[in-house]
């Protein structure tokens, strides 16, 4: 292991089947250095398909919250071993100091005579390895022709990107869907570090949704044709890396704020909020570095994003959160709320438990009792939210996205 790594940090692995998920219990999952493929760790799944967190060495915290040019991150390779399955080689996951890093795994059914093997690889950060400048472009977009397309009346959030892995113009790559939540997860932790001062990471965050919210809303790349929403060419779009590690900081900053985005007025529509690494690429937009100055300075995220899209702008809501059956009352419920948002929560925890055994069943009374609320704090450590006991905006959404996904099983 490098000497030079004298911080800590924290990995957890999720292994389910690839399709349908469905969480995986029993998968042996073995962590090693790939600088000599030294065994570090060999661990057991539970009912909910996750392993332990384990500790594992890092970089020291300064690499990634200075600009310095050395590699803030550790990288390590997962190995997941399941009978029935291929044999499923991860390398590059990436783990930052003081914090939990998510990996998911996915593991597709073993074929009688062939390869069972399945290898992938977690390309660089891109505020580590060597990215093209973001191409200019106005961050207020014509709408479309409603001839033939289908223009939004309002800014919505979708229940799936579609995200095209190489340039526009790339020819045989795959598109691939992704649910929006997990999208902008995968995005912010592709292009900035989860040890940033926190107002700094929602500002960030608020920028990605942003320009993804654009690009839905004035179908960008349908309008030219294509059959997706955004690529993962940071030239043009976002970075987006297929089964990425994923870091929990960031995670619970974008349960927060997934429906937010950045508009002023007369703009009709979320900015196209462009933004770059402010080292290695400048740009007309956010300065990520610069951004993380600015937070260690205790500005707060709208007055970051203040500095660099202007003093006008302000944060709107999405009308509507598609893909759910039920939007957020506004209310959080807790220990004595009662009625049908209560119950709807209750019916879909009973459903969702079906698939996360270690989740209990509750009584779909309306009423919010103590055995409802350890189901929530249950649901909340599965799925690495604040373990409150209740349902706020963020804890409502991961219910009903996580009930939808299992009730398509059926």
């Amino acid at each position: 292991m490098n000497p030079a790594y004298t911080g800590k940090g924290f990995l957890q692995v999720t292994v389910t089947t690839e399709s349908p998920v469905v969480p995986l219990s029993g998968a042996r999952v073995r962590i090693s250095d790939p600088a000599d493929g030294t065994v570090l760790q060999e661990l057991i799944t539970d009912s909910s398909g996750q392993t332990e967190p384990v500790d594992l060495p890092t970089p020291p915290l300064e690499y990634s919250v200075n600009d310095e040019e050395k590699k803030p991150y550790a990288s390590y390779a997962v190995t997941v071993f399941a009978e029935g399955f291929k044999t499923l080689h991860i390398s590059g996951v990436q783990l930052l100091p003081d914090g939990l890093a998510m990996q998911p795994a996915a593991l597709t059914p073993a074929r009688s005579g062939g390869i069972n093997v399945k290898n992938l690889y977690i390309t660089p950060h891109t505020l580590w390895g060597d990215f093209p400048p973001k191409i200019p472009e106005d961050e207020v977009k014509p709408l479309p022709d409603p001839g033939g397309l289908v223009v939004l009346p309002a800014p919505v959030v979708p229940e799936y990107i579609i995200v095209h892995l190489g340039k526009p113009s790339d020819q045989g790559v795959k598109n691939e869907w992704v649910l929006f939540r997990d999208y902008i997860k995968n995005v912010a932790c592709s292009e900035i570090y989860a040890t940033w001062e926190r107002e700094t990471i929602k500002a960030n965050v608020l920028a990605i949704i942003s320009f993804t919210l654009n690009r839905v809303y004035t179908e960008w790349y349908r309008g030219k044709g294509y059959d997706f929403t955004i690529t993962n060419s940071t030239a043009y779009d976002q970075s987006f890396v297929p089964e990425r590690t994923i870091f929990e900081s960031i995670s619970v900053i974008v349960d927060d704020l997934f429906n937010t985005y950045i508009t002023r007025e007369g703009a009709g529509q979320p900015l196209l909020t462009q933004y770059c690494d402010g080292r290695q690429t400048q740009c007309s937009g956010l300065s990520q570095w610069g951004s993380q100055a600015l937070g260690e300075q205790g500005w707060d995220a709208i007055s970051i994003l203040r500095r660099y899209y202007g003093s006008d702008i302000y944060l709107a809501p999405a009308e509507k959160v598609e893909g759910v059956p039920m939007s957020f009352g506004g209310v959080t419920l807790a220990l004595g709320s009662a009625g049908e948002d209560v119950r709807t929560i209750q019916l879909q925890l009973n459903r969702i438990s079906d698939n996360f055994p270690a989740l209990p069943k509750v009584r779909a009374d309306g009423v919010y009792g103590t055995e409802t609320e350890e189901a929530v704090r249950t649901f909340q450590r599965i799925f690495h939210l604040p373990q409150t006991g209740e349902v706020d905006f963020a804890t409502w959404y991961s219910i009903s996205n996580i009930y939808v996904a299992v009730a398509k099983l059926a």
